[in-house]
């Protein structure tokens, strides 16, 4: 980061996007925020647009009349863009050079698309991308030349963990760099979980599992949707999908273990014994601290670690007869194709009718699956073919739902 960077965050009045401007605000000579995109929460985004004179706006198409009058009145220069091809424009601007994709849901996709195929810097925390269409994307940045960056706790501890050959590869979607399986000095990669606020819980009780209950989680700050999928464990499997992806690995090579703490993010174990870890306080701001500067290293505003307050660290096998959508994302990872896609769609669908009490708990993997039983599983050769799927696997869940074939 000799120059300064010129920042666009997609979400920016979401979980990710407060802990990317968090970061911002300490290093002003070195990121220049010039892009934000805020959706409905337009009270949010025009406060943080007054803090930081962005160069233009997005938010939703409904939106955009009265936000428009409100930038206006707040005397900012600032150009108010509107729905997904708003998204597009924005990320695509020259005035932009990196981009924090944020968005939570499918509805990522596009704009996160577009940053890569107009060749910027694109720091992915949302994990549909990658789930939906990850090799794709990794064709999109070899052609553009954009750099792919992961900003989920777990792959970017993955990340600092590899070699910087690895690294450099990798960020710039240049699998055929990487040593092949047999060559690697890789063997494996373990993601940890912190399990949740149900991981004592027995299996009976869980049938009566409130939202309230749901989203209190025990370590992390984050959304409604992604709280959820991490009660469920669905989280952890659509960040295995994402590292299959994006370190070029089968399923079978990528382990999960719950680490209640939240303190080591991942391992990566090489072929001589050797086990690398990433720590930290789990904090947004360091994987995106170390996203927004690499390949140097800047404050993040986090906590230092503190290993003796930390005392321990446990380890334990996930339990995936309670949990059944770490195994269902598995088998969405070992089939491949359009199955993640499908996998990725009928989660939303399910996490959105439990949030909004028509769905219990424990019947958010049996939608799922019922749907990936369902589902034919084309290749995505496209965008088009990702959206299509998609859509298709959200049809096949909401008629589940009307149906009421989930019990």
């Amino acid at each position: 980061m000799n120059s300064p960077s010129h920042l666009a965050v997609l979400g920016a009045t979401g979980s990710v996007g407060k802990s990317t401007l968090d970061v911002a605000r300490l290093h002003p000579d070195r990121i220049r925020t010039v892009a934000l995109a805020g959706w409905r929460n337009t009270d949010r985004l025009l406060a943080i647009s007054r803090e930081f004179s962005p160069a233009g706006v997005c938010v939703a198409d409904e939106k955009a009349t009265l936000f428009r009058s409100q930038v206006l009145g707040a005397g900012l220069n600032c150009r108010v863009l509107s729905g997904p091809t708003g998204l597009i424009e924005l990320v695509q601007s020259e005035q932009v050079d990196t981009v924090v994709a944020g968005i939570a849901g499918a509805a990522g996709l596009s704009s996160t698309l577009a940053a890569v195929q107009a060749g910027k810097r694109v720091l992915i925390a949302n994990k549909e991308p990658l789930v939906m269409c990850g090799e794709l994307l990794r064709a999109e940045a070899r052609a553009a030349k954009a750099v792919i960056l992961p900003v989920d706790s777990e792959h970017n501890a993955v990340f600092q963990c590899l070699p910087e050959a690895h690294q450099t590869n990798l960020s710039r979607g240049d699998l055929g760099a990487v040593p092949t399986s047999d060559q690697s000095p890789i063997s494996r990669i373990t993601l940890t979980a912190s399990g949740g606020p149900f991981i004592r819980t027995p299996a009976p009780d869980l049938k009566s599992v409130t939202i309230k209950e749901a989203l209190a989680h025990p370590n992390w700050q984050m959304g409604p949707k992604i709280t959820v999928d991490s009660a469920t464990l669905m989280n952890k499997g659509l960040e295995l999908i994402e590292a299959c992806v994006f370190f070029d690995l089968p399923e079978s090579q990528i382990d999960v273990v719950i680490h209640p703490q939240s303190v080591i993010h991942s391992l990566v174990h090489y072929v001589d014994g050797s086990v690398l870890a990433q720590m930290a306080s789990p904090d947004m701001r360091i994987p995106l601290a170390h996203a927004l500067a690499f390949p140097g290293r800047i404050r993040s505003g986090a906590p230092t670690l503190n290993l003796i307050e930390v005392s321990r660290l446990d380890f334990e096998e996930p339990d995936v007869a309670r949990f059944p959508c770490l195994r269902l994302a598995r088998e969405a990872a070992r089939i491949g194709k359009g199955m993640p896609a499908v996998l990725n769609a009928a989660n939303e669908v399910a996490v959105e009718a439990f949030l909004s009490g028509r769905l219990r708990f424990v019947d958010i993997p049996v939608l799922v699956e019922a749907v990936m039983e369902r589902s034919d599983c084309p290749v995505i050769n496209g965008l088009d073919d990702a959206l299509g799927v998609d859509q298709n696997a959200r049809h096949l869940a909401v008629e589940a739902l009307k149906m009421r074939s989930v019990r």
